[in-house]
């Protein structure tokens, strides 16, 4: 963002998981005073009491309680970090802004509902922006990121899986596929990435390869490509051995626990393109 520098209050649109406090953390370190954050029932870890400097929590579907909080904080800028499961998005309780919203969206899938989201936001001078913004130190470049360095076996499965995963991203089915010797073991759906690695990695035996990489066209306002302590710990149970991920495009959050957790389980992550 080209304003990133001169931000002072950001709204935060906070999901599950350690992407809201990484956000925060770098946005404090950018020189963000002013921290405003909508928070939501069974997603949002609690300790987002701390790191942020307004706190309001929402059910998922309360759009217009929401953009009524942010404009009451003089939010001008807002960025969802951190993921709603899957399911609580087809389980919404809306508003009438959101019933709205939904009337208009013909497919409800993740991006259709945030993209309109977006777009709600703006009619009340709200930009939605970057989702990876303050965060460029955790977008790895291409080549070996940690863990044991890929066989030349290995190095033909990352550019297999590669190409796969970016014709199943194509096709918005999933952006993750686990391979194994230039066999596709499991495709990522609507059951999500750990879930993927589980069903791959045990069909692998221990030698399972996952591919992580971005849509075409990625609107990385709402829809960032994510490795985090967790994924390599799924991987680690799961038999998958290495993980590859697309060069600029996918955030490692909580990164120093990534490369410990790929050091203690053997697990190989590296970025490149096509």
């Amino acid at each position: 963002m080209s304003d990133a520098e001169t931000l002072t209050t950001v709204g935060m649109i906070a999901g599950n998981g350690i992407y809201p406090e990484t956000f925060a953390r770098e946005a404090r370190k950018s020189g963000v005073e002013v921290i405003v954050a909508a928070a939501f029932e069974n997603e949002t870890e609690p300790e987002i009491n701390e790191i942020a400097d307004e706190v309001e929590w929402f059910r998922v579907g309360q759009l217009g309680k929401m953009i009524s909080f942010f404009k009451a904080h003089h939010v001008e800028k807002a960025v969802m970090v951190g993921q709603i499961a899957p399911k609580n998005l087809f389980d919404l309780r809306p508003d009438i802004r959101t019933l709205k919203l939904l009337g208009r969206v013909k497919e409800r899938n993740a991006e259709s509902l945030f993209g309109a989201i977006g777009e709600e936001l703006a009619k009340d001078e709200i930009e939605l922006i970057s989702a990876i913004t303050f965060l460029d130190d955790l977008l790895p470049g291409a080549g070996h990121v940690c863990g044991p360095k890929l066989s030349d076996r290995q190095e033909e499965d990352a550019a297999y899986g590669f190409r796969i995963a970016k014709e199943t991203s194509r096709l918005d089915i999933g952006q993750t596929v686990v391979v194994k010797k230039g066999t596709v073991l499991a495709v990522e759906a609507f059951e999500g990435t750990n879930q993927a690695i589980e069903r791959g990695g045990n069909l692998g035996k221990g030698e399972a390869m996952m591919v992580k990489v971005s849509k075409p066209d990625q609107d990385f306002r709402f829809d960032v490509p994510v490795v985090g302590p967790a994924t390599i710990e799924t991987a680690a149970e799961a038999g998958v051995n290495a993980i590859i991920v697309e060069a600029g495009c996918t955030l490692l959050l909580g990164k120093d626990d990534i490369f410990a957790l790929c050091d203690i389980h053997g697990v190989s992550i590296a970025a490149r393109t096509l």
